[in-house]
């Protein structure tokens, strides 16, 4: 036992711990349900059964087994290469925004520290600006994949990707300027412990959705237009230019953009948690000072799971929901009316701060 304890100790044996939990036991696994659970979804406010064909003897699993099925054929359908086409850099383009969307989980702290072990891979001083880095990795993914497959579609798919995701990072930074003012931070564990403090005693927490009600929605439009989804989601564009910029794709890679897309739904969710709902902090736990390390532990992962698929069905419920804007109405929104309201928060939030904190 004093060996093994030992052998946990080393920092190496730890981050190896966390990558295992956190990303493969956690991020992969909710983004592969995430693709079950949006066609079951979409099934009933469509008033359809969704899938339930994929079986072992008589055992559907109600649509569970579509996973393994939908894997094993991506893995034995026939990976083609469009004639003329960049075999470099079609090949690559796939993993930028799998890779970038599994990144952003690096630094979200899950729950709070047990001695000298945290639920966080790395705690680094400028989290979200690594968050902002790393992110804007998943346009290269669009754009490579637009202008090497030879496909007109597909080009005009991955010049609108690029155009979108370029414009809204602007809007998802200055979204965030009022969080770094009001918790004087950029470090995401400094902003999810600043949000377990408490306004009036013990009356309402400091989350950052109501410190930064405006700040909450911009951002999350703006996360919610960077990661292509509906009702922005002109990049794919089924009805104009048939998939857009990954039209050309087929088995493993095609099914790496789609897991992309859904590890980044995932990833939208917990930066949500994390930034506006108080991360894995329990609302009013430090009143049961009592309460065994173990317990509270369970408490906050349950917690912040479960704000966290919350989120992701609310972006589900949302593509099946609104229609989806023209690539001009998705320009003009962020310019002439996020842009404006995003300098306006900002604005009032240095004001704020100055007079009163």
């Amino acid at each position: 036992m004093d060996l093994i304890l030992e052998i946990l100790s080393i920092p190496l044996v730890q981050s190896i711990l966390k990558i295992a939990f956190i990303i493969l036991l956690f991020a992969m696994p909710l983004g592969t349900v995430l693709t079950l659970m949006e066609r079951k979804w979409s099934a009933m406010i469509q008033d359809r059964v969704g899938p339930n064909r994929a079986n072992v003897g008589n055992y559907t699993g109600n649509g569970l087994l579509h996973l393994a099925a939908d894997g094993l054929k991506s893995i034995f359908k026939e990976d083609t290469i469009p004639q003329g086409a960049n075999g470099f850099l079609y090949l690559i383009a796939p993993f930028f925004g799998l890779i970038a969307g599994v990144a952003t989980f690096a630094i979200i702290p899950i729950a709070g520290p047990i001695g000298d072990f945290t639920f966080q891979v790395t705690d680094i001083e400028p989290g979200l600006l690594f968050i902002f880095a790393i992110t804007s990795l998943s346009v290269y993914g669009a754009v490579l994949a637009g202008t090497s497959s030879n496909s007109k579609f597909a080009l005009l798919g991955g010049t609108r990707a690029s155009a979108q995701m370029i414009s809204y990072e602007v809007f998802m930074g200055l979204a965030l300027m009022g969080i770094f003012m009001v918790y004087g931070s950029t470090r995401v564990s400094d902003i999810v412990n600043g949000q377990n403090e408490y306004w009036f005693g013990n009356l309402i927490p400091m989350w950052g959705v109501f410190t930064q009600p405006l700040g909450f929605f911009l951002f999350f439009t703006a996360l919610i237009a960077e990661t292509k989804r509906a009702p922005f989601d002109a990049p794919e564009g089924e009805s104009e230019i048939v998939a857009g910029y990954f039209l050309e794709y087929s088995g493993m890679r095609w099914s790496a953009f789609m897991l992309a897309e859904y590890v980044a739904v995932a990833g939208v969710a917990v930066l949500m948690t994390t930034l506006f709902f108080g991360g894995y902090h329990v609302p009013w736990l430090h009143l049961w000072e009592s309460a065994p390390q173990w317990l509270v532990t369970l408490l906050q992962i349950g917690k912040f799971s479960i704000v966290t698929i919350f989120f992701c069905w609310l972006q589900i419920q949302l593509r099946w929901t609104l229609p989806k804007f023209r690539f001009d109405q998705t320009m003009s929104l962020g310019w002439k009316k996020l842009l404006p309201l995003s300098l306006a928060n900002t604005a009032l939030t240095a004001v704020v701060v100055l007079a009163f904190m």
